[in-house]
């Protein structure tokens, strides 16, 4: 049974990128909200944002603001999230997080609803939302891995600017227009704030993301690695799938596109299979039709939840191998609305409750 009387909802990092568009999705969604806190720095309080009608003032966030709270929906850094959601888990909430920082613990599911939401089953108050990239792959390859077995996956992402943040995205902006004035081009933010150098994104490719690890990886390329097994196989060092990725950031404001290269254990599989396959999955639309120019394009599927895949091509080379061109919105399926999503699944499966006596 669900809560019919509604829920006490705060939006941890309300005011940030990704915190709007929880506002705004949560705004749409299923879920009943009897009344909604919002809270973010000191720096944002006061401010006003609107829900459904009403006028609510922005708070600071502190433990104390849990007090009474259902659920969070967080998307407020690695340091805030690991400071303050156990805090909300104290005071019975439970947390949906958006940062990198509970996604490796063992404790805490890693959860795309479309993939595996048996999964919140397990939660024990907090709940990790994937990297951006890492979702919207994966919603691509389960309905493969259900259908044919997966062996490997080779992915290349083309990364939007908003993914850095805010901030990377308007010095893109800036970028692009001191370019076009015919100025030197100056860079603050990317392609990394916790890195020494920083270089122009504007007309140009930044093939690191996050900062590299002693492998050669960037953290970045690390994190979809062991997302997508633990997503996919409960376990982020699973050795029934080989994955491995590059990650480039790219001039593009909202929208990730990525090439992936995935490997079927069923060698039988043909373009047409896994077409038909990809045109029924869910959360999944497919815009495959060279011959007319018909592809996802990340321009097209701003503002969109879905995940859009298109250029399926078999490998001619290699039986059971597959390109495929996938794109998706990596502010709202990649965070806003795969947080609200999960939420919704928390409601429906009766796994979030009311405080109120």
């Amino acid at each position: 049974m669900t809560n019919e009387a509604g829920y006490v909802v705060a939006i941890l990092g309300a005011t940030g990128a990704v915190g709007t568009r929880i506002l705004a999705q949560l705004e749409q969604s299923t879920i009943t909200v009897k009344s909604l806190k919002l809270l973010a720095s000191v720096r944002s309080a006061g401010q006003t944002r609107q829900f459904r009608g009403q006028d609510i003032v922005v708070e600071e966030a502190t433990p104390d603001s849990f007090d009474g709270v259902d659920l969070v929906l967080a998307s407020a850094g690695g340091s805030l999230a690991g400071k303050l959601l156990p805090e909300a888990v104290k005071r019975g909430a439970v947390a949906v997080d958006n940062s990198s920082r509970w996604r490796m613990d063992p404790n805490v599911p890693l959860v795309v609803p479309e993939v595996n939401p048996e999964a919140l089953a397990s939660h024990q108050g907090i709940i990790a939302n994937p990297n951006c990239s890492t979702i919207q792959m994966v919603v691509a390859l389960e309905p493969l891995r259900k259908a044919y077995g997966l062996n490997q996956v080779i992915v290349s992402t083309y990364q939007a600017a908003s993914g850095a943040g805010q901030r990377a995205w308007d010095e893109l902006l800036h970028q692009a227009q001191q370019h076009l004035d015919g100025e030197t081009e100056t860079a603050d933010i990317l392609p990394t704030k916790g890195d020494k150098k920083h270089f122009p994104l504007a007309f140009n490719l930044l093939p690191q993301i996050d900062v590299f690890q002693d492998d050669g990886y960037s953290f970045e390329e690390q994190k979809m690695m062991q997302e997508t097994k633990k997503i996919l196989f409960g376990d982020p060092k699973s050795s029934e799938v080989k994955v491995t990725a590059t990650a480039v950031r790219v001039p593009v404001p909202i929208g990730h596109g990525e090439s992936v290269y995935v490997s079927v254990a069923d060698e039988s599989a043909t373009r047409e299979d896994v077409q038909h396959i990809l045109a029924s999955a869910p959360g999944v639309i497919l815009e495959d039709d060279p011959a007319n120019q018909v592809y996802p394009q990340p321009i097209n599927a701003v503002g969109k939840r879905e995940t859009f895949v298109g250029r399926v091509r078999a490998d001619n080379e290699n039986p059971g191998s597959f390109n495929l061109w996938v794109v998706s919105d990596n502010l709202l399926k990649g965070a806003a609305w795969n947080t609200v999503q999960i939420a919704e699944e928390l409601v429906k499966r009766d796994l979030i409750h009311s405080q109120a006596k």
